[in-house]
């Protein structure tokens, strides 16, 4: 693995059948621990990450803590936290390497989008978090107001929907970052949005595999990695796969 370019995983789920797992509309995935991961990780050159709680998690902080002790240095959590939540929790989570909290507004399992501004502004005042939002744009172009005054956000999947992509660029402009997640999750031009996205802001994209692609009309597989480092100049690709993403999520000893 030596001449493979290092790569920060901004986007992955561990499912680990020893932990709460929550149907959302009926569906649970099957396992992906955090040993599968590095299997399936270690040769595409990921030597950090972003390990990211789904629907099927709801505000479970067991299988996180456990995911980042077996992954070891260099990965962080993106929590899903119920507005209720205590300082001293939040607290606990940043020591445990937690950097942010999901609101899932697409598919459920998270806090609902009427506590989205409260808990955003309290997460960055109590630990210097972020909140990451999985939404189509084009569904909820009325957010955008509410995250231009956020101090910090990310978007993932880029955004969704071809229809939500300039509602998503004129975030970018207010310094929302964006998830080079789930190529097939949603209707873009995949390489089209990457390339007019680092046009309005270089240090926003951030790739992720997100595998194990639950639910997702196929998983991830090295054409979406490929496809990056082709559509971009190398020194983009670069912030794209590495920098951006290290420099957002601040893990220990980075």
């Amino acid at each position: 693995m030596g001449s493979v370019p290092p790569i920060f995983d901004a986007h992955l789920h561990i499912i680990d059948e020893r932990f709460p797992l929550v149907p959302n509309a009926g569906y649970l995935p099957l396992p992906f621990t955090a040993e599968d991961y590095l299997a399936r990780a270690r040769d595409l050159g990921v030597t950090a990450g972003a390990v990211v709680s789904g629907s099927f998690q709801a505000f479970d902080q067991s299988y996180l803590i456990d995911a980042l002790n077996r992954l070891g240095a260099g990965f962080v959590g993106v929590t899903q936290l119920p507005s209720t939540a205590a300082d001293h929790e939040i607290r606990v989570l940043d020591d445990a390497g937690v950097r942010a909290v999901r609101l899932n507004l697409y598919r459920g399992g998270s806090e609902t989008v009427e506590h989205l501004e409260r808990t955003a502004l309290r997460v960055h005042d109590l630990a210097g978090w972020h909140v990451e939002l999985y939404v189509d744009l084009a569904d909820a172009p009325q957010l955008a107001g509410t995250l231009e005054r956020l101090p910090r956000v990310s978007i993932d999947h880029l955004g969704m929907s071809t229809r939500g992509l300039p509602h998503l660029l004129r975030l970018v402009e207010h310094g929302v970052r964006v998830k080079a997640t789930g190529f097939s999750r949603g209707d873009l031009d995949v390489p089209q949005a990457l390339q007019a996205i680092c046009d309005v802001d270089p240090h926003a994209l951030m790739f992720g595999t997100d595998l194990p692609s639950t639910r997702a009309q196929r998983p991830f597989t090295q054409a979406d990695l490929d496809l990056v480092n082709a559509c971009l100049p190398a020194s983009q690709a670069r912030r794209v796969l590495y920098t951006n993403a290290v420099h957002w999520y601040r893990p220990a000893g980075f």
